[in-house]
């Protein structure tokens, strides 16, 4: 069974191979309208850090939550899911960070605005890299927990690392780790009727149609298709 952390682990990340590129300083604005390609640019205390592109394993994890969560979300009304490189400037005056994915619901698309999201997603997903273990697991985890956001998964799919730390954020505002069931699954808190198999998150060639159906049911599913 995977267990979640009780604490964000401030490990040193492991040095990348490439260099990072410098910082460029710019103010909110321009980096906003900057064209970049290639890729994730977040802006950082007034400057853009480019990080580098993801691994094929990284990827192949976003693109799979990226269909099941936007499937899902469509299916029910509950909201909208975007992904990297949308920005979301959770606290106003703050960073501006570029989530692999983030859910808003229903409630709050008035945050979204043209450039952004002004304001915190209800849900944040993160996919760790070798670059981005402290990003991940420690700056963006208190960032996310100051900035309001109600619920974050943090996931590991390196070769034998794999890894799955799910946080909700309680009334005093600090995330709490949420374990997971005897059968590795988790159940969302923002998004009550999601579920995740943590095991569909390590396959070689995860099906996302196959566990849409399994969390919503075939005929529901296929009639969202069909209609």
């Amino acid at each position: 069974m995977t267990a979640a952390a009780t604490e964000p682990i401030t490990t040193p990340a492991p040095t990348a191979s490439a260099a990072q590129p410098s910082p460029l300083r710019m103010s909110y604005e321009a980096y906003l309208a900057w064209e970049h390609e290639g890729g994730l640019a977040e802006w950082v205390d007034g400057e853009v850090i480019l990080h580098m592109s993801a691994s094929i394993v990284h990827q192949r994890v976003v693109d799979f939550l990226n269909r099941v969560l936007g499937l899902f979300v469509s299916i029910t009304g509950a909201g909208v899911v975007l992904s990297a490189p949308a920005a979301m400037r959770a606290i106003p005056g703050g960073n501006a960070r570029e989530p692999d994915l983030f859910f808003l619901a229903t409630e709050h698309l008035t945050r979204l605005t043209e450039s952004a999201l002004e304001g915190p997603a209800d849900l944040v997903v993160e996919v760790i890299s070798d670059d981005s273990v402290m990003r991940d697991r420690d700056t963006k985890f208190h960032e996310y927990e100051r900035g309001g956001i109600r619920e974050y998964w943090l996931l590991d799919p390196r070769p034998n690392r794999q890894r799955a730390d799910f946080y909700v954020r309680d009334e005093r505002g600090r995330y709490q780790p949420v374990p997971l069931g005897l059968d590795d699954i988790y159940r969302s808190t923002v998004l009550p009727a999601f579920w995740l198999n943590t095991a569909w998150l390590w396959a070689e060639q995860p099906d996302p149609l196959r566990a849409l159906a399994q969390i919503v049911g075939t005929e529901r599913l296929l009639a969202a298709l069909t209609a």
